[in-house]
């Protein structure tokens, strides 16, 4: 496998991280993961907005511009020979001396690594309301992909250890804010609504189609109103999930919906 890692293509096995990375210490810092159909990565530019914008609240400075960025992940691409697939872009703070201001200016370390895999629609998903942890939708941290991914993974594995395929989080006021690894969207009255940024939910790419796609609604919503949806599903950059079943409880019939079908055809 080829990455890009140190500003050029190298193999993978060459591509050695240096161990004051304050990625590897401490979290510090961002990801996406892109889709690749046809060879080509979609949404790159959603992806890279939304990576400057995460690289600005956290102040970290992007060595490269958007064109290099697009280079590069058409580089790993094409080395890979990836038709179809997932690339996951990593930006570090880089190497730094211990302790929790950087010091000295920073040198961001950018990995791109990429990798075949099928993305057809998966089977309807199963979840829990995750009780291990919360979201904070107070956190600036709430709007932007770190690597720091603890609390999903908390989730993650309560949902397996209860039999189901995803947890969905709620935030510290109660209300629902996303899944693990997606964003949630139910329907009501024919109506598709998905929690507001500002309850937590990250601004997702595939989201933000959906939302324009479907003219679907953000609001509020509370664990109750699962009871009054007639479907929902999931999204995220690589597609549209339907969600059936909450807490042993079916959604609607408990069937992926027309809504969500609809939804399926903007990815």
């Amino acid at each position: 496998m080829k990455v890009f890692w140190g500003g050029q293509l190298v193999a993978a096995d060459d591509a050695r991280v240096d161990p004051a990375d304050r990625g590897l210490t401490l979290g510090d810092g961002l990801f996406e993961t892109i889709a690749v159909r046809d060879g080509r990565a979609e949404r790159v530019n959603a992806h890279l907005t939304r990576l400057r914008n995460s690289a600005a609240i956290i102040g970290l400075k992007m060595a490269m511009g958007d064109q290099e960025l697009s280079a590069a992940i058409q580089g790993v691409i094409e080395a890979n020979g990836i038709g179809e697939g997932v690339l996951r872009l990593t930006l570090t703070r880089g190497p730094s001396p211990r302790g929790l201001l950087p010091m000295g200016p920073a040198r961001p370390s950018l990995l791109i690594t990429g990798s075949v895999q099928d993305l057809t629609p998966t089977n309807a998903a199963t979840a829990v309301i995750a009780t291990v942890t919360r979201r904070n939708e107070h956190s600036p941290l709430s709007g932007i992909k770190t690597i720091g991914f603890l609390d999903a993974i908390l989730a993650a594995r309560e949902a397996s250890q209860r039999g189901c395929d995803d947890a969905l989080l709620l935030n510290t006021a109660g209300n629902l804010a996303e899944a693990t690894i997606a964003n949630l969207f139910v329907v009501i009255d024919g109506v598709a609504v998905t929690p507001p940024v500002d309850d937590g939910a990250l601004p997702g790419v595939m989201r933000a189609d959906v939302i324009t796609g479907l003219m679907a609604a953000e609001r509020t919503l509370a664990p109750a109103d699962l009871a009054n949806a007639s479907e929902a599903f999931l999204t995220n950059s690589l597609g549209i999930r339907p969600l059936v079943m909450v807490d042993a409880v079916p959604i609607g019939d408990g069937k992926p919906g027309p809504v969500t079908a609809k939804a399926q055809k903007i990815v």
